[in-house]
C-alpha cells in the first residue's frame, strides 16, 4: 500500500524547511515533487530540473496550467521571477559542475554508510537512471524522501543497500513517513519522529544501526 497523500504532504513540508534563500534546488520526481508547495513565502529558491527549467514555482491551480511546462516527471508547474528555460545539455551541465545545492530525490534503500540506490529493482522494467546519478554524487546536499518500509514491510534502511547502487555515501538526510534520520560520520542518528510513532518503533522498524540524538522532536 502506498503513502497517503496527507503523509506524503507532511514529508513535503519536513523537507521544505531545509531549503534556505539563495540556493539553487533539484526536485526529484514522486513525493520530492511536492516540496515546492511548502517553501515559507519569503524563502527565494530556484527549484531546477533536469528538462531544462530553472525558476520552477508552485503547482498550478486546476485549468491554469501550461501544457508546455513541467517538471522531471511531466507533471505541471509555474514558474517564479527570473524563471530561465534551456535543453537538457544545459540541465545536466549545471549538475555536474557541481553548481546545485541541495537536490531531494526519492529512494528505495540507504545503507548506514549513505549509499543510495533509487533507480532499479532487478527484473522489473524502468525508462532508466535518468539524472539520479549525476545529482547523487554531485550536488552539495543529497535528502532522500521515501517511505521507511518496502510493499512488503521490510526496512528500507539497512546496514549495506542490497539493490543496484546509483552513488556512495551520498545522502546526508532521510526523511521517511515516520522519521527524520541524520547520516554522519559516526553512523545514522535520529532526529525527529513523525506523529503517531515513537522511537522504539522507529529502532524496531530499522534494519540499520540506529543512534538516538538528544531531544528528538515530533513532526
Amino acid at each position: 500500500m502506498g503513502l497517503g497523500i496527507d503523509v506524503r504532504n507532511r514529508m513535503a513540508k519536513r523537507a521544505a524547511r531545509e531549503i534556505g534563500t539563495g540556493m539553487i534546488v533539484n526536485l526529484g520526481i514522486g513525493i520530492p515533487s511536492l516540496v515546492s508547495n511548502y517553501l515559507e513565502k519569503d524563502t527565494k529558491v530556484m527549484f531546477h530540473a533536469e528538462n531544462g527549467v530553472l525558476g520552477m514555482g508552485e503547482s498550478p491551480k486546476e485549468g491554469e496550467e501550461n501544457p508546455m511546462l513541467c517538471n522531471a516527471g511531466g507533471f505541471p508547474v509555474g514558474t517564479v521571477q527570473g524563471a530561465a528555460y534551456f535543453d537538457s545539455a544545459t540541465a545536466f551541465g549545471i549538475i555536474r559542475s557541481g553548481h546545485l545545492d541541495m537536490t531531494i530525490l526519492g529512494g528505495l534503500e540507504v545503507s548506514e554508510q549513505g549509499d543510495l540506490a533509487n533507480w532499479i529493482v532487478p527484473g522489473q522494467r524502468v525508462p532508466g537512471i535518468g539524472g539520479a546519478m549525476e545529482l547523487a554524487q554531485k550536488a552539495k546536499k543529497v535528502i532522500v524522501l521515501m517511505s521507511h518500509l518496502n510493499k512488503k514491510g521490510e526496512p528500507k534502511i539497512l546496514p549495506v543497500c542490497s539493490l543496484p547502487l546509483t552513488a556512495r555515501a551520498c545522502v546526508s538526510m532521510i526523511i521517511t513517513d515516520m522519521a527524520v534520520i541524520a547520516v554522519t560520520p559516526q553512523g545514522l542518528v535520529l532526529k525527529e519522529v513523525m506523529t503517531p510513532y515513537t522511537v522504539n518503533d522507529i529502532r524496531e522498524k530499522t534494519a540499520a544501526t540506529l543512534h538516538v540524538g538528544d531531544g528528538v522532536a515530533a513532526f
